[in-house]
């Protein structure tokens, strides 16, 4: 997958030693709007200094850009807020309402009720996470569908259904997060802070908003072993540029198998909590 395609054409120095100013063609993947943006420029400027360079010259601009927009001709921004909002509250909502729930639960004395009752920890933490998991995964069907498609009529190329079975897995991995965070937590305000502090780095360094390339190489990797950033991937080559499954099984793997882990660390914990508690 390419975001930048340069394309230089066969007589190009002899054209520009003649004087002349031949067409480089420059496709970019508009639907990574922040790297599109940023890079256009770049590479303008790599080209221009290479080409004044050649040239031993240093008063003329040899190069212009003549943009034409192929995707989302009209610059419309619902076509890449609303389907970013979308992914950004599905991990948002699901790590909260999972950890909220816990933490009222243990509040209000109701834990202790599930206690003396014929279940077990895993049976406990596995109803609170298909129960809030369902919640946030019939929100975000509805909301693709009536408000993104619907009201804001932005077109939806990609497999809805595909979309919608990786926000299964990601739930899966956010809503152990939340399981996660409301057993450290022992109130709400502390169950908020470490929210914050968990929250802030998810959407910001998962490749929604700040580019993912970007970013330093040690910090891509730490990103790697998060569930929103493989999610954010698969979402937007989704939605966005039409991907099959044969193109994003791999970020449904991993989406899959860190889930495994994180849902695998909030039971442990989660057990050991309700064992001192007894």
């Amino acid at each position: 997958m390419y975001t930048f395609v340069v394309t230089i054409p066969v007589d190009f120095e002899k054209e520009i030693i003649s004087g002349k100013r031949p067409i480089i063609q420059v496709s970019i993947d508009a639907t990574r709007m922040t790297q599109a943006g940023i890079g256009a420029g770049y590479i303008q400027n790599i080209i221009n200094a290479e080409i004044m360079s050649f040239l031993k010259v240093s008063n003329i601009l040899p190069v212009g850009i003549v943009t034409r927009m192929k995707y989302n001709p009209n610059l419309t921004s619902s076509w890449f807020g609303g389907v970013m909002e979308i992914i950004s509250m599905i991990s948002l909502l699901s790590i909260i309402l999972t950890g909220a729930a816990l933490i009222r639960e243990r509040e209000h004395g109701t834990l202790e009720h599930l206690m003396v009752m014929p279940l077990n920890a895993i049976e406990i933490m596995l109803a609170k996470v298909w129960s809030m998991g369902l919640v946030v995964l019939v929100a975000t069907a509805l909301s693709l569908i009536f408000v993104v498609e619907g009201f804001l009529q932005v077109p939806i190329t990609g497999s809805k259904f595909l979309f919608l079975f990786g926000t299964f897995l990601v739930l899966f991995a956010t809503t152990s997060m939340g399981i996660f965070m409301g057993t450290i937590a022992r109130t709400m305000p502390q169950l908020g802070l470490i929210f914050i502090l968990t929250i802030l780095p998810l959407q910001i360094l998962s490749g929604g908003i700040t580019p993912y390339e970007s970013m330093p190489i040690v910090l891509q990797k730490i990103m790697y072993f998060t569930p929103t950033s493989h999610f954010v991937s698969m979402a937007q080559a989704v939605l966005y540029r039409g991907a099959e499954l044969d193109v994003v099984w791999l970020n449904l793997v991993a989406i899959f198998a860190i889930g495994l882990v994180f849902f695998t660390l909030a039971l442990l914990l989660f057990r050991k909590s309700l064992s001192t508690s007894l």
